[in-house]
């Protein structure tokens, strides 16, 4: 029983020791790149022309110079990059993405964030960590000292030396200095022409017809609509084929293969979509035409560095030579996995592992995955495989071409069955890498002079607020190690000897110290004008102040207050003179009532005024022309700055109550965590905000009804004013009509009560 048990915990520890050496299941993905784009291999100080379908990991660097941009995905997760951008991978694993950006813009569209999951990225004066599925941009400016952040869709919060804030939906904050940050929240306001080209991206991966049947976490799936077309095989499902390759053409045939740590030997196509069908799913050969067969859509897929099987490799028997065009020498071969078959990976890994990347990759079940993990150093030897048999599905090319990054189209011989059959399958290459294998062919992807980034910005520190993992051996230091094991990385453990032995770099990071920062609620500032570039340097101003809900400064209030009602009695007279103009029947004896103030009584002897002359339509004289245009040009301009007005106040008031909302939330959620005293007064606080909002809706409210009223009584007093006027009107027509002809001239008439009576003149004029 004491036996069971102590194999029982070696085999345990044994576990545990492998699964903390597993690599991670996730890359990034050089997926496109337009004018300059450099990059700096993990491990080498020297900087090579960037190839698309480069895997990339922590401690890898990219440069963007002039003019140009370049486009990442990890998984779903799409990150853009605008000109002058220096961009590195302090972390990268299944859990963490952690980016410096030391200068220039980012872009990151976030389809997907897992519990527990990490995106940081890191400035020379604050870090941003992404909270939610969404669209951020993050400009650094080469002053190092001041960061805009951007929050097109999402959630995120900024830290910086002593204190952090959160961003929402459709704000843009503008963060200055280093030691003491200042900062200016306003709204995100409209995109520039890198926002614009971002989002012609971000429709290419929504409109995708591959999403049908390959999980978004495959990075890659958008370009195989493009270069291919989709199908139904019995047996397999959904198989997408290639269009316009060659005859005979065979996967894992045009590319190089590449030593990135750690996974070490790892396949990099040359073709614009040949990155999710190679490190993803499994091909097979139907009718002579190859076709790549895709994993389960519906979980997440774990990354390998090529879905292949060797044939010979340099070691363990399992070697041999073929004639090349350079003469004979030693061989390395492979070809590609089928469905349904195991992938055994070269590297050492742990059982869960090697049941996910098996088990994501194709169908195939647990038990199957657990008895080929267990007799994987037997099996993979003796196996036989589909593909294997399959004209030109296996290939070859000397080990040096391999080691040094060569290009295998230029090398590579086709493998016949019966060589393959005299050759044992191997675990792996078993070939030392050399500098040349972690740079690529000619030290780049096409020969292209790379262009190195200033060094000011290679050495400018960055703020973190995670701290990334110790900067990677240089490959020079590795040299001697690999070389006792070819072809496998070095086990953690060795790294950490040689790491103690002569320490590497430190990355440029500075950690903040999060016990001594101080979360803050900013206030949003509503100055951005419409059509100002919201990255772009913004032009003084006044100085806006924010006042707290509800409590907007009186003298506004009574200015709103004056303008409304000067607009009204502007709106009746402009009504009154325009059926004037207009020959209106009831006006025209005159227009005394459009003088009536509010509250005046339309029958009162109205004070002596200009008099006021009716001219024919259409020819209104210059001058009342000119103020009918000033006037409407008042109005127009009053509106729009009432409309203004409103809008920020009401966007005020969204946010402050959302920002309630969310601080309310977040009090119920921590209160678990406190002290009955400081519960008490979160209690308070919320009381507090909750009765400063209801205060507020009631002002609202009461202020709303004011003004209703207001318009309502200034209405009938105007409507009766107008009435009273026609009356009186008609009642001189009916007059003049009964009057007896001018030789029998009756007698004036007994004036009515409380009605004026018309001067003795005015009765003499002919009739209208």
């Amino acid at each position: 029983m004491r036996q069971i048990t102590m194999v029982a915990l070696i085999l345990a520890a044994s576990a545990g020791f492998l699964a903390a050496q597993d690599p991670p299941g996730r890359v990034a993905r050089l997926n496109y790149r337009e004018g300059p784009v450099s990059f700096q291999p993990n491990g080498v100080d020297e900087w090579v022309d960037a190839g698309i379908n480069r895997p990339m990991t922590t401690g890898d660097q990219v440069w963007v110079g002039d003019g140009g941009r370049s486009e990442f995905h990890i998984g779903s997760m799409a990150l853009r990059l605008s000109a002058h951008s220096d961009f590195e991978f302090l972390n990268l694993d299944d859990q963490t993405v952690q980016i410096r950006l030391s200068e220039g813009s980012l872009l990151i569209r976030l389809r997907n964030l897992a519990a527990g999951q990490v995106v940081e990225i890191d400035t020379p004066n604050l870090a941003f960590n992404l909270r939610r599925p969404g669209i951020y941009r993050i400009d650094a400016r080469p002053d190092s000292q001041t960061t805009v952040v951007t929050v097109r869709d999402g959630e995120g919060e900024v830290t910086g030396d002593g204190q952090s804030f959160p961003l929402y939906a459709r704000q843009r904050a503008e963060v200055r200095g280093g030691d003491q940050l200042e900062y200016n929240l306003t709204p995100a306001g409209g995109g520039d022409e890198f926002d614009q080209w971002c989002s012609s991206r971000d429709r290419r991966e929504d409109q995708s017809q591959s999403a049908r049947y390959v999980s978004r976490e495959v990075p890659g799936y958008d370009d195989l609509d493009q270069y291919g077309s989709w199908s139904n095989q019995p047996d397999y499902g959904p198989v997408w084929m290639p269009a316009s390759v060659a005859s005979g053409w065979a996967p894992y045939h045009d590319g190089h293969w590449a030593w990135i740590a750690p996974w070490g030997w790892t396949w990099v196509d040359d073709a614009p979509w040949g990155f999710a069908p190679y490190h993803y799913g499994r091909w097979a050969s139907f009718g002579g035409r190859w076709g790549w067969v895709p994993g389960p859509s519906g979980v997440a897929p774990t990354y390998a560095p090529a879905m292949v099987a060797w044939v010979g490799g340099g070691g363990g028997g399992s070697g041999f030579s073929m004639s090349f065009s350079t003469g004979t020498a030693a061989a390395i071969g492979w070809f590609a996995l089928g469905p349904r078959e195991p992938y055994y990976p070269s590297y050492p890994v742990s059982q869960r592992y090697f049941s996910r990347v098996n088990s994501t990759n194709t169908v195939i079940n647990n038990v199957t995955i657990n008895n080929y993990y267990n007799s994987r150093n037997t099996r993979n030897t003796n196996a036989v495989y589909v593909n294997q048999r399959v004209q030109n599905g296996v290939i070859a090319v000397p080990q040096s071409a391999f080691a040094s990054g060569g290009r295998v189209n230029q090398y590579a011989r086709p493998v016949s069955a019966a060589q393959v059959a005299a050759v044992h399958i191997a675990p792996g290459p078993f070939i030392v890498p050399q500098r040349q294998s972690v740079l690529g062919p000619q030290g780049g992807s096409n020969g292209r002079p790379a262009m190195r980034p200033p060094a000011s910005v290679l050495t400018r520190r960055v703020v973190a607020r995670t701290a990334p993992p110790p900067a990677a051996l240089p490959f020079d230091r590795q040299q001697a190690a690999l070389a006792r094991n070819p072809g496998r990385p070095l086990p953690v453990a060795e790294v950490r000897q040689i790491r103690q032995a002569a320490p590497a770099p430190a990355p440029q990071v500075r950690v903040v110290d999060m016990s001594k920062v101080k979360r803050i609620q900013p206030a949003m500032h509503t100055d951005a004008r419409p059509g100002q570039q919201p990255n772009a340097p913004q032009a003084p101003g006044p100085e806006r102040k924010n006042f707290p809900s509800g409590q907007q400064p009186q003298k506004q209030q009574q200015q709103d207050a004056r303008e409304q009602q000067q607009k009204q009695q502007q709106d009746a007279q402009r009504g009154l003179r325009e059926k004037q103009e207009q020959g209106h029947p009831a006006l025209a004896a005159g227009e005394a009532a459009t003088d009536a103030r509010p509250g005046q009584q339309p029958n009162a002897p109205q004070a002596p005024g200009p008099e006021r002359k009716n001219f024919p339509s259409g020819q209104q004289p210059q001058k009342q022309q000119q103020q009918d245009a000033r006037e409407q040009q008042q109005k127009q301009q009053q509106d729009a700055q009432r409309g203004l007005r409103e809008k920020h106040f009401r966007q005020d008031n969204s946010r402050r109550r959302s920002s309630n909302r969310m601080r309310v939330s977040s009090n119920r959620s921590n209160s678990r965590m406190l002290s009955a005293g400081q519960r008490e007064k979160q209690q308070q606080d919320t009381q507090r905000l909750q009765q400063q909002k209801q205060q507020q809706d009631a002002r609202e409210q009461q202020q709303k009804q004011q003004q209703d009223a207001q318009r309502a009584q200034r209405e009938k007093q105007q409507q009766d004013a107008r009435e009273q006027q026609m009356r009186q009107q008609r009642e001189a027509q009916q007059r003049q009509k009964a009057a007896p002809a001018p030789r029998a001239p009756a007698p004036q008439p007994r004036p009515e009560p409380k009605k004026e009576q018309k001067p003795p003149e005015k009765e003499d004029k002919p009739k209208n």
